[in-house]
């Protein structure tokens, strides 16, 4: 049975990512990419459907398989120690994966015994196709090789597995100062062995201690929240699939939103949605370069019409991602369905125009390229906004109801004509007036069917009384101004009536979805736990509002509620007292990192709207 989300750290080589339980067994590995088939699907099942665990005997602690176990990140890396105290002595396994330069994925493994003598046990199932194919398996050259279709993974390493019951297995015992490796490489089939030898796991840690530490060096922020904002940074670069320079929302898929239940998707893409956010968070810490290829990846993905434009793509830009069921996967705690691809690629979102073009425009005013290509960009993409963004679309939160006139889409689209009229010197006095007018009319209708004067606040869509926390967003964008008494008071309504435990939802839950029948505005059974980017989105409106104390008290739950690596996943759920979603969350990481800057007031030129830099509001209302 796979454990709490929460238990599970990431290691990666920034083209694909495993999971590793506190338990020593990596449950979760993608090969060679975020989106192949996973190899490790016991995250989503049980160990029948592939994981690789190495860890004390059941005869060596306290506790089958456990005795007292702590875990780290080696400082400012991605290296993984885990340390097990047992009855006969201490002993550690050290977990990474080394940054790839044109080479095939590697999973290195070292144990390491510290004190005493510990009997250790290792378990290799590999099953490729998200757990369903069972490999050919034979052993090479003091190799074992498992191979299906396609894909091949080699294991090398001096311990002798030996095959029974469709695993390989081996107990050794480790004594003080021995260090053993296991190596796991991946090669397509009809490559033939890879080069690479448990002999080079020292070489490899060096190497990839080396790339991380140099890495994290280049940090331009050391304030008060150094320590989270460094791992969140470390977490991002992770999610980061380095030749292309797009970044994944998460490494996995169907970690559920509500456990047990059918709000169950695949992460394993990039949505433009992040756009903003992430260039914003990369910049204002130094890494100009990582931030370059993040926009770039933008600028070739969305090229072309810009009716065609997706809410996400591949890695590479990939335009299909055909969402199908892993029917043989009992699913994460018996959450089904287990979804590969997302068809939410299909929506239309009006609100990713805004991002795009925000992020655009955001790269420019730091000092990034900004040729007659990427403004061609940018006006392929007002071409298309000025004849849709009246029309009603699926929103941020990708519902699977009907389409709606959502507010938080329509402050984007607006955003998306002032910024073009902030850069709009490539364009012609005519397009100049007509984005100005567009944009105009985009405000006064917002502020006239977006407002529900009577409760207070901004709502989810015209004509709505619901909450909606993306809403918040307004200020950040400069929508309107932060003393705006609307503005104010929808902050205010939001903190009073749209959280739960202290931590903020992202809309209001339909009386129906909490009884087990159908929400009324996403279409789906159940309920949820709080969206954590929401409350980060909370900590930036308190403080902007004013509120410092507020947002500072608020923040530092947040932390709080990270797990012992200072990984977040998706959402916290307060019923459980437990991390919920995929796991680790691009989106959770980016708002911590921007919160934490925002308090500590650290490279505030590198925001989306400069400090200093007026909103083009409306009069504030009495």
């Amino acid at each position: 049975m796979a454990g709490l989300i929460e238990d599970y750290a990431l290691i990666g080589d920034m083209q694909s990512a495993a999971l590793v339980g506190r338990d020593g067994s990596v449950d979760w590995l993608c090969l060679p990419r975020f989106d192949s088939d996973a190899c490790f699907a016991a995250l989503l099942g049980d160990e029948r459907n592939g994981q690789w665990r190495i860890s004390p005997t059941a005869a060596d602690g306290p506790e089958p398989r456990r005795g007292e176990v702590t875990r780290r990140y080696e400082d400012g890396t991605l290296v993984l120690q885990t340390r097990w105290e047992t009855m006969s002595g201490t002993v550690t396994v050290t977990d990474f994966m080394p940054p790839r330069d044109g080479e095939q994925p590697v999973l290195v493994r070292i144990v390491e015994g510290v004190e005493g003598a510990v009997e250790m046990e290792c378990v290799l199932r590999v099953r490729f196709g998200y757990g369903r194919v069972l490999p050919w398996v034979r052993r090479i050259d003091h190799c074992l090789s498992a191979v299906a279709g396609p894909d091949a993974v080699w294991l090398r390493t001096h311990v002798h597995l030996v095959g029974a019951g469709l695993r390989h297995e081996a107990t050794f015992t480790v004594r003080a100062g021995d260090r053993v490796p296991f190596v796991l490489c991946w090669m397509p089939s009809h490559a033939g062995a890879p080069e690479v030898t448990d002999a080079q796991a020292d070489e490899l840690l060096a190497r990839t201690r080396a790339f991380w530490i140099d890495w994290t060096a280049g940090c331009s922020y050391q304030g008060a929240y150094s320590e989270a904002v460094i791992r969140s940074l470390i977490t991002l670069k992770a999610l980061t699939y380095a030749p292309t320079g797009g970044i994944v929302a998460a490494p996995t898929t169907s970690l559920p939103e509500d456990i047990g239940g059918v709000r169950n998707w695949d992460y394993r893409y990039c949505w433009l949605r992040d756009a903003t956010i992430t260039l914003e968070a990369l910049l204002r810490t130094g890494y100009t370069a990582e931030a370059g290829a993040w926009r770039e990846w933008l600028e070739r993905t969305v090229a072309g019409s810009g009716r065609d434009v997706q809410i996400m793509y591949g890695v590479a830009g990939e335009r299909r991602l055909a969402e199908w069921e892993a029917s043989w996967l009992p699913g994460y705690e018996g959450s089904v369905p287990v979804r590969i691809g997302n068809a939410a690629v299909d929506q239309r979102q009006l609100d990713v125009y805004g991002e795009v073009i925000d992020a655009l425009t955001l790269g420019k005013q730091a000092g990034l390229p900004f040729d007659k290509h990427t403004w061609a960009v940018v006006r392929q993409l007002l071409e298309f906004l000025e004849k849709h963004w009246s029309e009603p679309d699926e929103g941020i939160w990708e519902v699977r109801g009907p389409r709606r006139h959502f507010v938080h889409s329509k402050i984007m689209a607006w955003v998306a004509f002032d910024r073009a009229i902030q850069v709009a010197e490539l364009a012609s006095p005519a397009a100049h007036d007509r984005w100005r007018k567009i944009r105009d009319q985009i405000h006064a209708e917002i502020c006239d069917q977006g407002y529900d004067a009577e409760r207070g606040t901004f709502t989810q869509y015209y004509g709505s009384s619901e909450l909606d926390a993306s809403v918040l967003l307004m200020i950040e964008v400069g929508f309107l101004p932060p003393a705006d008494p609307r503005v104010v008071s929808t902050v205010r309504t939001i903190q009073r009536d749209l959280v739960r435990d202290g931590l903020v939802l992202r809309y209001t839950q339909a009386a129906a979805a909490a009884s087990g029948g159908t929400a009324s505005v996403d279409g789906l059974t159940g309920g949820e736990g709080a969206f954590l980017a929401c409350s980060f989105w909370l900590v930036n409106a308190l403080h902007l509002i004013g509120d410092y104390e507020g947002a500072v008290a608020l923040f530092e739950r947040l932390l709080a509620l990270r797990s012992d690596l200072g990984l977040l996943s998706e959402e916290y759920d307060p019923r459980y007292g437990r991390q919920v979603g995929n796991m680790p969350q691009a989106f959770s990481h980016v708002p911590l990192i921007q919160a934490a800057l925002n308090l500590d007031n650290h490279a505030g030129h590198h925001c989306r709207v400069p400090a200093g830099r007026p909103a083009t509001a409306a009069p504030a209302q009495p």
